[in-house]
């Protein structure tokens, strides 16, 4: 509300931020078929609810990497690509004043994110997004949203890494601007041209850290709340943590800096007060905070639902379709701790997919199962969660140690006794109150089409032997093979190509032979309907030596951290 007190006026805003959906837009996992926690069903009951007390006066804002992550924008974007593009439909539903771009969803390609910017109905940002072809910005750099008298800017970035990450046919004719650098020419030019009441910040780029480089970092959302003055609210996501602070900017100004984690469980909620009058206009305060909307129940989430129903049933009729039959169960968690039916897998489909001599691939999901009997497409996206093609590169035998090294320096501890851990954990889940890995799990790189042993008492950079190719063929550390990845590795994604086997990163285009037209998650589709029965079982290429350590250390980690899955049967 406004109060009045002589010849000032409070104004009172609240901004609701949501960040990193990922396709959670409504109650229930299509994949698991199950009721979720979160999704935006609830953050829109949770939303109208407030809007009955502020009216124009509350701002929804999005962060970005919303247009990928499950089967409902999948089949949306890929699928049934001719029709309204659905997420744009349900972000107009919701009246999204304004959102950002995320790498997620560049990921999806020019195509997909090109009809959702324009069925927006609000200005999708990106400051940093520049056009290669035609100069200036690709998006709009920000915004100017007029509520209750007050003028509030938003301007929104992403972050520079993309490259790292995506094929160039994503992002072609786009480039990527270091986020402060790029904050430090705009502001000006938005406090001189619009005269601002309120300057908010929507990034998606994580707090600090990731890849770091000479012309940029990866997360930079606090670097450009301390760096660059004039900003009163920082709204940001891609790390998927859950965080908000204040921190100082030039000056002394204080900054609320707010991340509402993933998949639409909590938002980001900022409340601000603005006094207006003859003298001016000043913000009074701005304070932020986390809201929990797990289990948010509101009518207005079930309006949501009824109104889309179509794209539902869509949805599950496609997730539902019978692909094939596995012989075998196969679980994620097997795959931390020696050669796995569910990686090698994965393994197997790529080199068949491209007769490449050697794989390269990582469990992407921390703890999935595929049980024996009918295999579905629903099945597939626990299997692969992600929209990577496959590139066939060359490597030498020494770069493809070199790989193993770092990726197993991610994963696998030094062990100096039988009683310690072999995996290499820390208090890093559920708010540091369990181990869990250090590091992330798809980095988490094996092989397939060679042997090898990794020993788990040497450091780090001296863990691997290769022994031979897998069919007893010499394998040498100067010859040339071809290897088959992922995009999102091909690209240098996780560092394991660049700081692994020092690769620079403008070179990695020069290692590509070929890319499939199809994803890996079609691909394994596609796999499994040729075969129709699918007897998936480890390839066992490689193993943790000495045995003696390494086995009984492996079962008292995977009990650690999976509980009684950890136990054999």
């Amino acid at each position: 509300m406004a109060g009045k007190t002589a010849d000032k006026r409070i104004v009172k805003l609240k901004i609701v931020h949501t960040s990193d959906v990922h396709g959670s837009f409504f109650m229930r996992d299509y994949v698991n078929n199950h009721a979720v926690k979160g999704s935006l069903s609830r953050v829109y009951a949770y939303v109208q609810s407030l809007r009955r007390k502020y009216g124009e006066r509350l701002l929804l804002l999005d962060g970005g990497d919303i247009l990928q992550g499950n089967p409902v924008v999948y089949h949306s974007n890929f699928v049934s690509s001719t029709g309204r593009n659905l997420v744009a439909e349900i972000m107009n539903y919701m009246d999204y004043d304004a959102g950002t771009m995320g790498n997620h969803d560049i990921e999806t390609g020019h195509a997909v994110y090109d009809r959702w910017t324009d069925a927006c109905r609000f200005p999708v940002l990106g400051a940093n997004i520049l056009d290669r072809i035609h100069g200036g910005c690709y998006l709009p750099p920000y915004c100017i949203l007029e509520r209750a008298g007050v003028k509030v800017a938003v301007l929104g970035m992403t972050t520079p890494a993309v490259p790292n990450w995506l094929p160039p046919s994503a992002w072609s004719g786009l480039g990527f601007e270091d986020m402060v650098t790029c904050a430090q020419r705009w502001v000006p030019l938005i406090r001189e041209k619009e005269h601002p009441d309120v300057l908010v910040g929507l990034f998606h780029s994580g707090k600090e850290g990731g890849i770091v480089t000479s012309a940029y970092a990866e997360n930079a959302a606090l670097d450009v709340a301390r760096c660059v003055e004039g900003f009163d609210v920082v709204c940001y996501g891609h790390d998927h943590m859950k965080n908000c602070e204040t921190v100082e900017g030039p000056g002394g100004r204080k900054v609320i800096c707010c991340a509402p984690s993933s998949m639409a469980s909590v938002v980001g909620e900022v409340d601000i007060e603005v006094e207006t009058g003859s003298g001016g206009t000043r913000v009074r305060s701005v304070e932020g905070r986390i809201t929990d909307l797990s289990y948010y129940k509101g009518e207005e989430a079930k309006f949501l639902q009824h109104y889309f129903s179509r794209y539902i049933r869509n949805t599950e009729y496609y997730v539902a379709q019978k692909i094939g039959r596995f012989v075998h169960t196969i679980e994620s968690c097997d795959a931390y701790f020696g050669p796995s039916a569910f990686v090698d897998f994965v393994h197997q489909v790529q080199l068949d997919m491209t007769g490449a001599q050697v794989s390269f691939a990582s469990p992407v999901s921390f703890s999935a199962v595929i049980e024996a009997g009918d295999v579905c497409v629903r099945d597939v996206f626990n299997l692969y969660r992600y929209d990577d093609v496959l590139y066939t590169i060359r490597l030498t035998g020494r770069e493809i140690k070199d790989v193993l090294e770092l990726s197993y320096g991610l994963w696998v501890d030094r062990m100096t006794s039988p009683d310690d851990h072999v995996m290499l954990l820390d208090y890093v889940l559920d708010e540091g109150t369990r181990l869990g890995f250090k590091h992330l799990a798809y980095n988490f790189d094996s092989a397939a089409g060679i042997s090898y042993t990794v020993d788990v008492t040497k450091p780090r950079g001296e863990k691997i032997t290769v022994t031979a190719m897998a069919d007893g063929s010499v394998f040498s550390p100067d010859a040339w093979y071809t290897v088959v990845v992922n995009s999102y590795r091909g690209n240098g994604g996780g560092e394991l190509l660049t700081k692994g086997a020092g690769i620079a990163h403008e070179k990695l285009n020069e290692r590509l032979i070929a890319a499939t037209e199809k994803d890996l998650r079609t691909c394994i589709i596609d796999y499994i309907k040729k075969e129709g029965e699918v007897d998936a079982r480890s390839l066992n290429q490689w193993r943790f030596v000495p045995e003696g350590w390494a086995q009984e250390a492996c079962r008292r980690d995977k009990e650690l951290l999976f509980g009684r899955r950890g136990k054999k049967e």
